[in-house]
């Protein structure tokens, strides 16, 4: 019995599933989903179905490349091509150039007070106006349906007649940053909700499939803020505190304005932190490309205090979730029971 394998020993997993194939052979064959009446879907087809809704909702899938940026990139490539050339010019002629960069050294570091979880306001503002900027200047010009209630002749938001071209003249980035800017002040909204804003402003243009334009991309991003404001906002601002900022609007048509956009949403007005995270960065990535840096300031000393603490409180937090992990994984082994080890009587 030297060196032969015990017959109480299972056997492995491997001759299990050679067993119970040649047992599959002798049955019946297999009824297919259609013939047995259950229509599951394969995870091949599942696969397929999510790159289709990554790529027709980017705004719902923290993986899907964000609408502005993929806008904003043959406007980017133009400028980058300006910089190159005027950091050329710099290098020819050092004693003409006037320009002063910011960089860390061992004595000074600089960083900017925008983080993912809290924005810089002004800037995040700017960022979210240039967005809405490349949506209108690179829409597309076949165009998309027509929703009455964001175009401005029929719902102007002020008294004052709305000219013949409204529809026509594209409005610049100052312009679009100053409406913005006004509605955040006056209804002392947060960097968040600018976020937010944006998400569902493209979230509305792909579920819609509409396009932003001059003659309704204020009351688009008017519906975008209210909305937002509402869902992050804990103390939300009311329709008839916008009334007193527009003062020309009605609270009746702002009710409607609020109504017809959470319609054309499918009421998804979720915001997963990925997604968040993800239009926060693109935006960042775009404030660089357009020369929109976000203000540097030197490091102090409390600050730094502050970082080392937020830093280590994290890290406590990371040690407490992965002991806890190996305690829940500790306590599954040991449900598992005794591996499959072969048996030797020697």
């Amino acid at each position: 019995m030297g060196g032969t394998t015990s017959c109480c020993v299972p056997a492995s997993p491997k001759r299990r599933r050679n067993a119970h194939a040649r047992l599959e052979s002798f049955t019946e064959p297999e009824l297919s989903r259609e013939d047995s009446g259950c229509n599951l879907q394969h995870i091949s087809d599942r696969e397929n179905v999510d790159e289709l809704n990554m790529e027709s909702n980017p705004a719902d899938h923290p993986r899907a490349g964000t609408m502005f940026l993929s806008k904003s990139q043959t406007d980017v490539r133009e400028k980058r091509k300006s910089i190159f050339i005027n950091n050329l010019t710099h290098l020819m002629e050092p004693r003409q150039s006037n320009t002063r960069c910011k960089h860390s050294s061992c004595s000074t570091i600089f960083l900017d007070d925008s983080t993912v979880s809290q924005p810089n306001l002004k800037y995040t503002i700017k960022c979210v106006a240039l967005a809405i900027f490349y949506h209108i200047k690179n829409r597309d010009s076949h165009g998309g349906t027509v929703q009455d209630i964001f175009d401005e002749k029929l719902h102007p938001l002020t008294n004052s007649a709305v000219p013949a071209d409204y529809n026509d003249q594209d409005p610049e980035q100052k312009q679009i940053y100053r409406f913005v800017r006004t509605l955040f002040c006056s209804a002392q909204l947060t960097a968040e909700c600018a976020i937010v804003t944006l998400v569902y402003l493209e979230r509305l243009l792909t579920y819609a499939e509409m396009t932003i334009g001059p003659g309704n991309w204020k009351r688009i991003v008017l519906g975008a803020i209210l909305l937002a404001s509402k869902v992050w906002d804990d103390q939300a601002v009311w329709n008839v505190d916008y009334c007193q900022i527009l003062k020309d609007i009605t609270v009746e048509d702002m009710n409607e304005l609020e109504r017809d956009f959470l319609e054309l949403l499918q009421f998804n007005i979720n915001v997963p932190s990925s997604v968040y995270a993800k239009y926060y960065f693109d935006l960042r990535s775009m404030a660089e490309a357009n020369n929109l840096s976000f203000p540097l300031e030197p490091l102090s000393r409390d600050k730094a205090q502050k970082l080392e603490a937020i830093s280590r409180l994290c890290d406590d937090r990371y040690k407490d979730v992965r002991r806890a992990s190996r305690k829940r994984w500790s306590s599954v082994d040991n449900l598992c029971g005794v591996p499959w080890v072969p048996a030797i009587l020697s």
